[in-house]
Order: C-alpha cells, then sequence, then structure tokens
C-alpha cells in the first residue's frame, strides 16, 4: 500500500518532534516514523542552555517546561586530585541575544510535552524504515511491515545511525575511545546542591552533577577505558558501572558520593561518546541531496562536553521548519504550479538550511571535542596547567556557545 504525505519526520526525538511542532504550528501537516513501539527515552535529562530555550520558547512549550525545572545560577569546576575548586562562574549575566538562562530538563518530559502538541496520528510508533528509493520528484520510503510512504520532503532526525544519512552517504561517527556513564538520582528528602552545576576533573576523569529540580540530581561520568578498568568495570551491568564511578570519584564532597549511591540500578547507563569529524560537514551537499536532508544528532553527532548536543537539535527544528514553511505554507502552495516548481522550491529551502546550519555545528562539535579532550587528560603538567590557567576559559566556553538565537518559527 503506498500512502502519499507532504513530509515525512524519520524520529520522533527532540529534532524530529521539534520540526513537526514548528511545522504544525504555522498549520503545516507531517507525518513522524518512529521505529520503537513509544517515546525513546535515553539518557534521562539534558542541560537546556540559552539557546535551547529560546527554541522552546519559538515552538510554544518553553513555559511549560519552566515550571518543573528551576533555573541554575552558576557553575563550580572542581580538581578531584586538589579537592579544591578551580572556578566559579555565575550564570546569571547578559549575552548577545540577551540575559542567559540555562535548566536541566528531564528528557522524558521534554518529549512528551513536544508529542503532547501534536495533532493525533502525527507519530507513527513500530515504522521501521528499511529503504529507501527515488521516484522523480517524490522519495519513496519503504517500511518493515510492507508499507510505502511517498513523500516530497524526507528528514532524517533518526540519530546517529541514522537509515537517512547513510542513504545520503553521510560516513559514519568517528569513536573517541572515552565513555560516559550516566545517572539519575530520586532524593525524596531533597538535596543540598541549591541550583548550581557541579563539576569534577583530574586524573583522565570527568564528572558533573546537576539538580533538574529539588529531588532530583542528574549526573555524568566520563572516562577513557584502558586494560585496567575490563576487571572492574563492565558497560552492560549497571550495578558494577556504580561501583566503577565511587571507586573513581577522586576527592568530591561525601554529598556527591550520596547521590551516585542513591542512584537505582535502572537509571544507569553508559554509552561509548562518538562524534562526527567537523571538516566532512563543510563538503558541498555533506548532510542533505535534493529534497533529503538530516537534523539533530544525524547530522552533528558530538561529545557532551558543553552539553550543546540536545540544544542544537532544538535549533534544528525550528529552523528547518521555518525554511520549509518558505514552500508549503498555505499562500505558498497556492503559487505553486505544478510538481517541477514545487520541487525547486523544496531543494532551495533544504540547501538554505543546510548551509545555515553547517557553521553552527562545525563550531559546536569541534568545541566540544576541545573541551574534552583538555579536561579529560591526566598528568601532573596537564592538570596544573588546566585548573590553574584554562578552568576559567573553558566554564566560559559554555556561556558563549549558548550564546546563540535561532530566531522564531516565521521570518520577518
Amino acid at each position: 500500500m503506498e500512502t502519499v504525505e507532504d513530509i515525512v519526520i524519520v524520529g520522533a526525538g527532540i529534532a524530529g518532534l521539534t520540526t513537526a511542532l514548528g511545522l504544525h504550528r504555522m498549520g503545516i501537516r507531517s507525518l513522524v516514523l518512529e521505529s520503537w513501539e513509544g517515546l525513546r527515552v535515553t539518557g534521562f535529562a539534558f542541560t537546556t542552555w540559552t539557546n535551547a530555550l529560546k527554541a522552546l520558547d519559538a515552538i510554544g512549550i518553553g513555559d511549560t517546561l519552566r515550571q518543573h525545572h528551576p533555573q541554575l545560577k552558576g557553575i563550580v569546576v572542581s580538581s578531584t586530585v586538589s579537592g579544591l575548586p578551580v572556578s566559579h562562574m555565575s550564570f546569571e549575566r547578559k549575552g548577545k541575544h540577551g540575559n542567559h538562562e540555562i535548566r536541566c530538563v528531564r528528557r522524558k518530559e521534554l518529549l512528551e510535552t513536544l508529542a503532547k502538541e501534536l495533532p493525533p496520528g502525527t507519530i507513527q510508533f513500530g515504522a521501521k524504515v528499511v529503504s529507501i528509493d527515488e521516484a522523480n520528484y517524490f522519495k519513496l520510503v519503504h517500511l518493515a511491515d510492507g508499507s510505502i510512504l511517498k513523500t516530497k520532503v524526507l528528514i532524517g532526525c533518526d540519530g546517529i545511525n541514522s537509515v537517512v544519512g547513510k542513504w545520503l552517504g553521510i560516513p559514519k561517527p568517528s569513536v573517541t575511545g572515552r565513555v560516559a556513564i550516566r545517572g539519575m538520582a530520586e532524593i525524596p528528602d531533597g538535596h543540598s546542591f541549591k541550583e548550581t552545576l557541579l563539576q569534577f576533573v583530574g586524573d583522565g576523569f570527568r564528572s558533573g552533577f546537576i539538580p533538574c529540580d529539588q529531588n532530583t540530581m542528574y549526573w555524568f561520568f566520563t572516562y577513557t577505558p584502558s586494560a585496567q578498568h575490563k576487571d572492574t568495570v563492565d558497560e552492560e551491568d549497571p550495578s558494577k558501572m556504580k561501583q566503577f564511578v565511587l571507586q573513581n570519584l577522586g576527592k568530591v564532597p561525601k554529598e556527591i558520593v550520596d547521590v551516585v549511591e542513591q542512584t537505582g540500578l535502572d537509571s544507569i547507563i553508559s554509552a561509548p561518546l562518538k562524534f562526527r569529524q567537523p571538516l566532512t560537514l563543510l563538503w558541498p551537499g555533506a548532510s542533505y541531496k535534493d529534497n533529503v536532508v538530516v537534523a539533530g544528532d544525524a547530522l552533528h553527532p558530538m561529545t557532551p562536553d558543553i552539553g550543546q548536543g540536545g540544544c542544537a537539535a532544538l535549533e534544528d527544528g525550528v529552523i528547518l521548519a521555518r525554511h520549509l514553511s518558505q514552500v508549503f505554507s498555505r499562500k505558498v502552495t497556492e503559487e505553486v504550479s505544478n510538481e517541477k516548481e514545487e520541487y525547486s522550491r523544496i531543494k532551495k529551502s533544504i540547501k538554505k538550511f543546510a548551509d545555515e546550519r553547517k557553521w553552527r555545528s562545525f563550531e559546536l562539535i569541534a568545541t566540544a571535542y576541545m573541551v574534552g579532550m583538555i579536561q579529560q587528560s591526566s598528568g601532573k603538567f596537564i592538570n596544573l596547567f588546566r585548573d590553574k590557567i584554562l578552568a576559567s576559559y573553558l566554564a566560559g566556553l559554555f556561556l558563549k556557545t549558548a550564546d546563540f538565537d535561532c530566531g522564531k518559527i516565521t521570518s520577518s
């Protein structure tokens, strides 16, 4: 059976649902295909920087999420070698695009809020894409159940192992050699960390602890696996991951240790850190071809060292929806006389999006990789250099990369 759609989005993650909601706000229908039987919630939470909150406001859900996620006031970076703070920076400052605003948002709540705002039937669960074909001005999306979708626009928001990205010929992400263990601790009696993002670096390890609210702490721990770790950590066994983190936290306050101790085993996950070689983004057609394009992690997988992966996906969704509205708004549709002209307009809008996002993606990927490499390096000299000279500069990069405004859904 063949169904015709204007816009098909593969992947009901942050980028996919943001794009769909942005289009919906302008009265444009899309269909989102998700291979899972429900919303794919992994990673627990993410730091939602100023740029991300501007994107959430653009699609009309910023205030909903603010109600449950208090604003963070600053960041303190400490050495796990000395146990002493090496830098402190307030988030209560103004950037080029207004006052900074940072919160730690639960991923599940974000996805559910996005999905709730979409019309019924927008998301098709259990829809696994197996292949993609071309048919004149359309793309044919073949699903595992044998059905075929004929679409004018195909958007891949299906993560680092993107089926759409593979069809476009995008290289597989590179492996950094580093691993991140993430956890979410529920603390019924409340924690004492107030609204501060805490980071700890030293001896080749890096960790962060971020309050989502008064009773929830999100944390991460990154390291580079070596032969000596094989017997102490099993990336498939959360109990061993938990013990590994506890054994390697270094000199941190007891309250930090308690957070890891209170984390349930079902709230601990591990994943290798991957990234896209940033120079590949600058190749002609590196993220699109005609009426097919990728966004989110399918476009710019990056290490989590500046907390911009999910934020950039929100930016993508707003900007892509805005460009596509130049083709599919009711007024423009009435002006288009034939399929060939519409196809030409689609191609131009896709190219504009790709051109707009390539340098931003390049900057974020490169900055994240550099920050992670420096913060997770070990040795007496690098510890001293990082803690005494680079600490404040690295902390400042968080706000610098977050000082970005993706704009409104509709262009002025």
